[in-house]
């Protein structure tokens, strides 16, 4: 079972094109900070704005710089079933060790045609699925009743559950009757996600904190939850700061901080405002992520 602290990572560009030196920086920048797995070509990741070839290139470098290390988990999301599909063929052919599916956008299916979409995806593959539950992106909710219905399926392992309600995972353990893993997709509520008897976190502020993160996700599974409210409440500045803007600007401007990509973006998300950025600076800095010298964020 997939379980602990998971990138949702980034993808770094320059001059607009995909970089690959600093993606493979990144991989390694990771695992060696104790992240538990990677997740390329999510949300975080610009899934949206890559070209078929650009999302497959970007798994298949993930894939060979981790180099079984941990486990990646490929994005391959989309609202059209027979593009997800595709997608989802890539990252077997490449390596990956698992599935993230989102769906609905625009689109707006039904329960049934939701699972109908995943199932798709479970029939003519052999990865391990987790099922990416994000209505504010995805329009649509899948609900615990679904989840359920989706959970039997032997592939589908987990959910990242990006709903912020926290009475979510309530109910779906109790529909749920196999291993499985839940992660939750909002760092804020991470915590509280794992309280309730989460697995995991696949985390946007990892791209930036990934040792906090790990350790907060490590503290969790030991039962440990007042050294990680510690943890937590140290990170609740930089959670808010990176999210002041649209995602993944403020993250990527954070990580350009850090020296292992730049700050780019691609249209229509562009970059952060020097107000966000003095914030993402104060909220690295409380962290010692960087000093408080040198640093321009104009």
């Amino acid at each position: 079972m997939f379980r602990g602290s998971y990138v949702a990572l980034i993808t770094p560009f320059n001059q607009g094109e995909i970089d690959e030196i600093a993606l493979r920086k990144l991989v390694d920048f990771q695992i060696s900070q104790g992240t538990d797995g990677l997740i390329p070509v999510g949300t975080t990741g610009e899934s949206c704005v890559l070209t078929h070839q650009e999302h497959k290139k970007i798994v298949e470098i993930v894939v060979d710089q981790c180099a079984s290390r941990v486990p990646v988990i490929a994005g391959a999301g989309s609202n059209n079933p027979q593009e997800a599909l595709a997608l989802a063929k890539d990252a077997q052919r490449v390596g990956a060790n698992g599935l993230l599916c989102v769906a609905g956008y625009y689109n707006r299916p039904s329960q049934e045609g939701l699972y109908q979409h995943f199932k798709m995806i479970h029939d003519n593959t052999d990865l391990p699925i987790v099922i990416y539950n994000i209505p504010p992106r995805a329009v649509v909710d899948i609900t615990p009743a679904t989840m359920q219905r989706l959970a039997a399926l032997k592939n589908v392992i987990g959910v990242k559950d990006a709903t912020a309600d926290l009475n979510r995972i309530n109910l779906e353990r109790l529909l749920i009757d196999k291993e499985f893993s839940f992660f939750s997709g909002e760092d804020a509520t991470a915590l509280a996600y794992n309280a309730l008897g989460g697995t995991g976190c696949i985390s946007v502020t990892a791209n930036v904190a990934p040792k906090h993160c790990m350790q907060l996700q490590q503290l969790c599974a030991q039962g440990n939850f007042v050294k990680a409210r510690e943890i937590h409440q140290k990170l609740m500045p930089l959670h808010q700061a990176l999210f002041l803007e649209s995602s993944p600007a403020g993250v990527k401007y954070a990580v350009s901080l850090l020296e292992l990509c730049t700050a780019q973006v691609r249209l229509p998300i562009i970059e952060v405002s020097n107000t966000t950025k003095q914030a993402i600076v104060n909220a690295m800095i409380k962290l010692e992520l960087i000093s408080d010298t040198g640093v321009n964020n104009a």
